[in-house]
Parts: structure tokens; C-alpha cells; sequence
């Protein structure tokens, strides 16, 4: 049974993808989820404002006493940390791509379009694979527009493109009024993939104390409705790698990935939940799906559910089937 594919140029011998999560921010964690077997590993993204805050600290740090008398005892002066949050970091990512024997791929969500630029660059130098961007934006400002979002995006790829060599994906949230539209510009921009989708995390509000609350929750399957939507539509259009991020919890999750048109499926709550051993697991159920229906390899099926018919007739088909969820749904109390 053949399961390789092909994701941003790379050739992995099946489409299960660890994302980027506690499991895959050090190294101890990303060769145990290598062992475990999936077929490469997006590590932890790197958040360029905790780094721009060590540098800040670090800096002050510095500062300290510096109107002191000169006579000062040495021993005054506070302990700088030798090594910055972005040199661990980086010596995490160069022996991973070292010793786990799959593709690591570098994840990075900047805040500053030279914050982008440079960390790819590092990420770049230091092994990855591939650099995903991570694109999380909140506009929050009543004043910022949607074609103002769009653009930077733009910008931030078409910068980074210019300064790294390797393959750039890029993980979309879903908010756009148009995601079709913004995936296409983003791979004429250079996009060589493009993650459905990135998963926003709202904080909630605890009221003992009143304070707002950090309390992520795992996904479920049922968030796996909204990528596969959009891979189905997109993959066949666009020229480009697709992945599926968010509520892939099972082999069957996988296999419904690639009935979409996705390249590889990309677990993180599963792994948390159940530890990376499920990897093998999620495998044996994808290959159990193949073999019940004499299915020989991934390039077999992938696809088969992605939208053949024009956008006019995919919009009909979506619509028809909203209608049909809701007239099905009992009301409510009932």
C-alpha cells in the first residue's frame, strides 16, 4: 500500500503531519514524535514579540547602574542571560533537522514585516525544510480595513519570498470575506501551500477573580467541516499544496483530508490528547479505510471529493445542503 505525497515540494512517505504544538518546541518532544512516525514536523511557532521583549529586558538589564560610580564593585551589575529566546530556539530547530530524519518545518508569526524577513531568514539558515507563516491578525482597529489585512499579507510573502531559498506555505485564518479570492492572490504572491485553517483561540472571561482567562480548549472533529469545505473548493483551482489544520482526531480525519484535495492532514489536538503514539493508530485506520475498499496508494483517492463543477454550481450545492442541515434540525426546547 503506497501512502507517500508530495507537501511544498517535499516527498513524505505518508500525509500525517505533526503541527506545531507543545510536542514540537523542544528537541526531546520532536524526535519522540518522529520516532512515533509522522511524516514531518512543523515545530512551535516562534512569536516575534517574545522576542522583541527579551531584548527589551536584556537591554535594561544592561542599563542597570550605568550612572554609578565607576569604582563600583563588578558583582553589582545583574546576571545577562548568555543566550537569547531566539538562539534556543534556533539550536532547537538545527539539530532536529539534524537527527529526526523527516522534514522539519519552521513556523514564525512576526508582528513587523522585518521581523518576518529576518527570522525567515534565520529559520532558513538554520535548516528548516520550509518556513510556514503563521498568519494570526486580530483587527482589532474599527479604522483598519480588510484590503489593508490583505495587502500586508501580501507584502509579508512577497518580502519573505525575496530573502529565503526553501519552500513558504502559509496558514490562513478563516476570517476573510472572501478566502477563495485571498488563497489565489496568496499563491500568485508565491505561496508554495497554503493551511486551512489557523485555529483562533479566544480567551474566555472568569468571574472568580473577574479576569480574562487563557484556557485553550482541544478541537474535535466536527471544526473539520470548515477547512474540508474550503479544500475542496480551492484544491482543484489552485496550483499549490494544500494542508488541513483543525480537528484532524482519527485515520478517517486523514482520509477525509484527502478526499478533499489535501496533500497531508495536520494533527495537534490528538497528539496532546492521546500522546504521540496515536500516530500509529490514526496510520492504521487510514490504511484499514484503503484496504476495505481495495484502495493501493493516496494518489488514488486524493481529490475525489474536491469541487469539479464551476464556483456558481459548488455555491448551489453549499447552499442547497445549509438548507437541508437546518429543515432537519429540531427546534429547539422540542
Amino acid at each position: 500500500m503506497n501512502l507517500e505525497t508530495q507537501y511544498l515540494g517535499l516527498s513524505l512517505r505518508h500525509p500525517i503531519v505533526a503541527s506545531a504544538s507543545p510536542l514540537t518546541a523542544d528537541l526531546d518532544h520532536i524526535l519522540r514524535v518522529a520516532d512515533a512516525g509522522a511524516a514531518a514536523i512543523v515545530m512551535a511557532s516562534i512569536f516575534e514579540e517574545e522576542i522583541a521583549a527579551q531584548e527589551v529586558h536584556d537591554a535594561a538589564l544592561f542599563e542597570t547602574g550605568e550612572d554609578s560610580h565607576p569604582d563600583v564593585n563588578g558583582g553589582y551589575f545583574p546576571a545577562v542571560p548568555q543566550a537569547s529566546v531566539l538562539d534556543g530556539r534556533l539550536s532547537v530547530l538545527r539539530r532536529a533537522a539534524e537527527r529526526a530524519g523527516v522534514p522539519v518545518i519552521a513556523s514564525l508569526n512576526g508582528c513587523t514585516q522585518a521581523g518576518w524577513v529576518h527570522f525567515a531568514r534565520n529559520l532558513e539558515q538554520a535548516g528548516a525544510a520550509a518556513v510556514e507563516l503563521n498568519f494570526w491578525h486580530i483587527a482589532a482597529n474599527p479604522d483598519e480595513t480588510g484590503a489593508e489585512v490583505e495587502e500586508r499579507f501580501i507584502a509579508i510573502l512577497k518580502a519573505v519570498k525575496t530573502e529565503v531559498s526553501i519552500p513558504v506555505s502559509v496558514k490562513l485564518p478563516p476570517f476573510f470575506s472572501a478566502p477563495g479570492n485571498m488563497a489565489k492572490r496568496l499563491v500568485e504572491a508565491g505561496a508554495s501551500g497554503l493551511v486551512l485553517f489557523n485555529r483562533f483561540y479566544e480567551p474566555g472571561l472568569d468571574l472568580h477573580p473577574v479576569a480574562p482567562e487563557a484556557d485553550a480548549q482541544l478541537s474535535t472533529s466536527y471544526e473539520l467541516r470548515l477547512p474540508l469545505i474550503w479544500t475542496g473548493l480551492l484544491s482543484r483551482r489552485l496550483q499549490t499544496s494544500f494542508a488541513v489544520s483543525g480537528g484532524v482526531n482519527s485515520g478517517e480525519d486523514v482520509v477525509r483530508c484527502l478526499l478533499a484535495g489535501a496533500d497531508v492532514a495536520m494533527v495537534t489536538s490528538a497528539l496532546l490528547r492521546h500522546g504521540s503514539g496515536f500516530l500509529s493508530t490514526m496510520l492504521a485506520e487510514m490504511q484499514a479505510w484503503m484496504e476495505a475498499r481495495s484502495v493501493e496508494s493516496v494518489a488514488a483517492f486524493k481529490g475525489q471529493l474536491a469541487a469539479h463543477s464551476s464556483p456558481q454550481a459548488a455555491e448551489t450545492f453549499l447552499r442547497d445542503q445549509y438548507r437541508r442541515i437546518l429543515s432537519s434540525t429540531p427546534a429547539f426546547g422540542q
